[in-house]
């Protein structure tokens, strides 16, 4: 459990405030003569004041230095009790605003994403809106006499493609009719409703392609609408700036990074706990189990659709070691942006 920031004398709050602003600045542990300069203190003194915030495992001393560092927990009472967030500037609102203007919702998406790791220097992540797709046209390129590619679009835009088995023998022509007849008389339905429909007048005899294109084409469209709605809807963006300049030397720590960051399932596991709250949560190190090994904080911040309900999620995945102070409130704005964009 954190300490309460008011246990703390105002020598140590200041101390501590100095040591935890260096650390985040320059990345090095902080020594005594550092802080000694920007406070009535002599060097001998500060080492006394940080001794104790030591003791009460707000800092660390490295052994390879003389200088001491922060502690997660001490960045988590910094950000609790200490930290002054700085708003967006201008700049940087109308460049986050910009990536959320016209064009379908996924873009808007990953166009906040991508703005996110540009600004902060981290990973941008955004866990999207779990919309059903409504077909509005499908086609089939035919690749040899036993498979096809199947291009299936949605009435957002969004296009899905894969490659499907066919009968052998079957003509482009044939291809062509069966796209033709989903795209008359199944566009605007989601593709479990195109299903429904597509069986019922299997049933009824009713279909104007042949029974095994019809069987084709419903049991290709239930596989997709499956395939579609186990699919963690995730977005990552930036993922290279995680390999800092301390890459290098501490491989097996950008490994396991790198592990983390392929577990879709887990991330969107994680950023869900976001929904909970009305603003920014934030995860530093260890307090967060998936990426406790690679020492990586995430702040995230819940956005909602046009009926006030929260539908997604946005935030960035980062060392330890960031700018708290800016990107929480950036953070913080796409969320609310996003939510505008929804309306």
């Amino acid at each position: 459990m954190t300490e309460p920031i008011g246990d703390l004398s105002n020598r140590m709050r200041d101390v501590f405030r100095l040591v935890v602003e260096s650390y985040l600045d320059r990345g090095v542990p902080v020594g005594s003569k550092a802080i000694a300069g920007q406070v009535s203190l002599s060097p001998a003194s500060v080492r006394g004041v940080m001794q104790s915030l030591e003791e009460r495992g707000l800092l660390a001393h490295p052994h390879t230095s003389a200088g001491r560092v922060p502690t997660e927990v001490g960045l988590r009472l910094f950000v609790d009790g200490i930290m002054q967030a700085s708003v967006p500037g201008p700049s940087e609102r109308a460049v986050i605003e910009a990536g959320l203007g016209a064009g379908p919702v996924e873009q808007a998406l990953a166009a906040a994403s991508a703005t996110l790791s540009g600004l902060s220097a981290c990973a941008g992540v955004v866990v999207t809106p779990k919309v059903e797709m409504r077909l509005k046209q499908l086609s089939f390129m035919p690749l040899d006499s036993g498979r096809a590619l199947a291009v299936l679009v949605g009435t957002e835009g969004n296009v899905e493609n894969r490659v499907v088995p066919i009968p052998p023998g079957t003509s482009a022509a044939q291809l062509a009719e069966v796209g033709n007849y989903v795209t008359a008389r199944l566009a605007g339905l989601t593709l479990a409703e195109a299903v429904g429909r597509l069986r019922a007048e299997q049933s009824r005899r009713r279909e104007a392609i042949d029974a095994a294109a019809a069987e084709l084409v419903a049991a290709g469209l239930a596989a997709w609408s499956e395939d579609l709605d186990q699919r963690p809807l995730l977005i990552v963006k930036g993922a290279s700036n995680l390999i800092d300049a301390s890459a290098a030397a501490d491989l097996e720590r950008v490994r396991r990074l790198m592990e983390e960051l392929e577990d879709a399932h887990e991330i969107v596991r994680l950023l869900e706990g976001a929904r909970e709250g009305e603003g920014v949560r934030i995860f530093i190190g260890s307090e967060n189990r998936m990426f406790a090994l690679s020492g990586s904080s995430v702040i995230a911040a819940p956005y909602r659709g046009s009926d006030g309900q929260v539908v997604g999620v946005v935030g960035v995945i980062g060392p330890t070691r960031l700018n708290y102070a800016r990107v929480i409130p950036m953070v913080d704005f796409t969320a609310q942006a996003l939510t505008r964009r929804m309306q």
